[in-house]
């Protein structure tokens, strides 16, 4: 008769972090790491390529279960190992100290400060409307081929404001992103208010439910429409995979609470809930502003059209979907309040970035692969010098003018290490069933499996549509191998 392995907790984490992150809080850096400026854009992409309301919310959807879902799942993993680094960890632990690091060396080339970046830009492109100086047209100066915009300034210093912030401790980062969080999702769900019962067009709605199910991709060059592909059986599945890209971009980032794990009040607890409740209410929210969106705007138009309901969802000015709704609600004033709703939107979203991903770094530190500076904290108990050479990558990725196209690069890849965290629960429950599992993850094995499952399909779907896109990716990836065996030997040195 076997006797039970009682149950004992991972190791330890000693840092010199400070537990001052309530649920609150961690729902906060969830929530406002999730709500950018996605949600206002993508949309016109996904129309184009799925063609139809019925399956533009389809896409949204099943994006918001697979979040859930991830959000569920990860919660077991998180209540397991409370420790600053989150996924790092979780994958060190599970596999190997080499898959671990291929995702924290992808987070910080790419991942992590490519999503910075992206997020300072369209900061800055929403400031131009306001203020015309800060236009991506008003080039400054020209610096060895590389052409430098207001625009790519004003994101790098919103960069560093915030990296300065952070760096003054973690009492002044989650406040930042209380406030900031909290009045972009009161702003959102305003506008979603406003757009039922004030900008809900009749004609909008009639067009769209005359073509609800009618299922086309509308591939286009240079602005202008090529073809026009009816889709059906295996097509249709490969159109929704492809139109996935934007609405999982806009709905990542939903686990960089688990990066802060060492400074979230009784871990065990609140990081498995912020997860959850924080990736669901913005799921929701998203749902229903696409709703919102088809209550206002047909889904198909024309690219010649003069106005915003010729033009439809598929082609908003610009892709500014949120901004063509807003038009109809608020007139001539819609572009300015837009502006203003992103720009506080997009600077939240990247306070929770950087604050969270500077810690993906200290954790590699001090495993001895990252610079050794990176693993230690300021007189603030934050990783100071993690949080400026973050800033500094990132804010390179910003004058490069590359980030867009590394971020679609590695779409591929973080499927990939998505497929791998969520297997390691079932690795982990093999390898450590004596750990301590406060949350279990919720539906196991079934539903941690249709998570893999969803995601391998997507991530395969990409492969095969978006072969492009796929392979600079996977390459960005593999060039950590010979890193990390480099930084060992390093490390074995001395």
């Amino acid at each position: 008769m076997s006797v039970p392995v009682p149950a004992t907790a991972a190791p330890a984490e000693v840092s010199g972090f400070k537990r001052e992150m309530s649920l609150f809080d961690a729902m906060m850096i969830v929530m406002g790491a999730m709500i950018g400026s996605g949600i206002f854009i993508v949309s016109a992409d996904i129309a184009r390529t799925v063609g139809s309301p019925g399956l533009l919310l389809v896409v949204w959807l099943v994006t918001g279960v697979v979040t859930v879902i991830g959000a569920l799942s990860y919660g077991e993993l998180a209540g397991m190992m409370p420790h600053a680094g989150g996924l790092y960890v979780y994958l060190r632990e599970a596999y190997h100290p080499l898959v671990g690091f291929l995702y924290g060396w992808t987070t910080f080339l790419v991942i992590q400060t490519g999503t910075i970046a992206a997020v300072g830009v369209a900061f800055a492109k929403f400031t131009g409307l306001l203020v015309p100086w800060f236009s991506e047209k008003h080039i400054l100066a020209t610096v060895l081929g590389l052409k430098i915009s207001a625009a790519q300034l004003l994101a790098i210093a919103s960069i560093a404001v915030l990296t300065g912030l952070n760096m003054r401790g973690l009492r002044t980062g989650k406040t930042i992103q209380g406030l900031f969080t909290v009045t972009k999702t009161v702003a959102l769900s305003g506008l979603i208010l406003l757009g039922f019962f004030v900008g809900a067009n009749a004609a909008a709605i009639k067009a769209n439910w005359a073509v609800f199910w009618k299922a086309s991709w509308t591939h286009m060059a240079g602005g202008q429409i090529l073809s026009v592909e009816p889709l059906s059986g295996l097509m249709l599945l490969a159109a929704i995979g492809a139109a996935m890209v934007g609405s999982l971009f806009a709905s990542d980032e939903w686990y960089t609470v688990t990066y802060i794990a060492g400074e979230v009040k009784n871990p065990r607890k609140n990081i498995p809930l912020s997860l959850v409740l924080g990736a669901g209410a913005v799921v929701f929210l998203y749902f229903l502003a696409n709703l919102a969106y088809i209550a206002i705007l047909p889904v198909q138009g024309s690219p010649e059209a003069a106005d915003a309901v010729g033009r439809g969802i598929q082609f908003a000015q610009f892709d500014r979907v949120g901004t063509a709704a807003a038009g109809m609600i608020f007139g001539p004033a819609a572009a300015v309040i837009m502006a203003v709703l992103i720009m506080i939107s997009t600077f939240g979203c990247n306070n929770g970035l950087i604050l969270s991903g500077a810690r993906v770094y200290y954790a590699m530190a001090k495993d001895g692969l990252f610079f050794k500076a990176t693993g230690r904290l300021n007189r603030k108990a934050v990783p100071g010098t993690a949080l400026v050479v973050q800033g500094v990558w990132a804010s390179l990725l910003c004058l490069s003018g590359t980030y867009s196209d590394l971020l679609d690069y590695v779409i591929f890849a973080v499927l990939i290490f998505f497929v791998l965290v969520v297997s390691a629960i079932f690795i982990l429950r093999k390898k450590r069933p004596d750990w301590e599992r406060p949350y279990k993850a919720w539906g196991y094995p079934v539903v941690p499996a249709i998570y893999i499952l969803v995601a391998a399909a997507i991530a395969v779907d990409l492969l095969v549509f978006k072969t492009r896109n796929t392979f600079p990716g996977l390459l960005i990836v593999l060039l950590g191998i010979p890193v990390y065996f480099l930084r060992r030997k390093n490390a074995a040195r001395g």
